[in-house]
């Protein structure tokens, strides 16, 4: 790779890295080509894209983007290493895991979401629990909603109760 070619990599991996909340770091070392291509599939189809990147282009890439703070990933950027970008917080880390029923990699080496960063593969198992975007705005809806349902379905049967009682009443007054 001449110095032209790592200078462009590196700025369209800073530019990814500028406009993208989501981002894995992964061990895919010893994984044959069938393997790693099963892997590619599977992110493709979960809007995940996969890049194999060197650690040092990687670092530089990190240390250009501005209004974030990567040091603590510089630890794990040794051996090879292989980014997954996505939208969803969760998605690379429970795609890992299913993956890994079948294959003994990838591992995670540090994963950065949403201005979080979290290092080392003991964190997969609670990464695959993080809440996306979407679900919790769903659960914030869910739990506006429920105290207005109750209102609105207490209302209801209230009223039922009140015009039963009317009725009664007035055929009661006509008996």
């Amino acid at each position: 790779m001449t110095k032209e070619e790592k200078s462009q990599y590196i700025e369209d991996l800073t530019a990814k890295l500028s406009e993208t909340g989501v981002f894995y770091l992964t061990d895919t070392a010893d994984l044959n080509v069938e393997t790693v291509n099963t892997l590619r599939e599977r992110c493709f189809k979960n809007n995940i894209e996969l890049r194999v990147v060197k650690n040092t282009l990687l670092k530089k890439a990190l240390e250009r983007v501005e209004d974030k703070n990567y040091e603590e990933l510089y630890g794990v950027l040794s051996g090879p290493t292989a980014i997954m970008f996505s939208e969803v917080g969760n998605a690379p880390a429970r795609l890992i895991k299913d993956f890994r029923k079948k294959h003994e990699k990838p591992l995670l080496k540090g994963a950065f979401i949403e201005e979080a960063i979290y290092t080392g593969e003991e964190n997969l198992e609670f990464l695959t629990t993080i809440k996306s975007k979407e679900e919790l705005i769903g659960d914030i809806i869910g739990l506006l909603q429920s105290p207005a349902k109750n209102v609105v379905s207490g209302l209801k049967s209230g009223g039922s109760t009140i015009a039963g009682l009317i009725k009664t009443l007035s055929e009661r007054a006509e008996a």
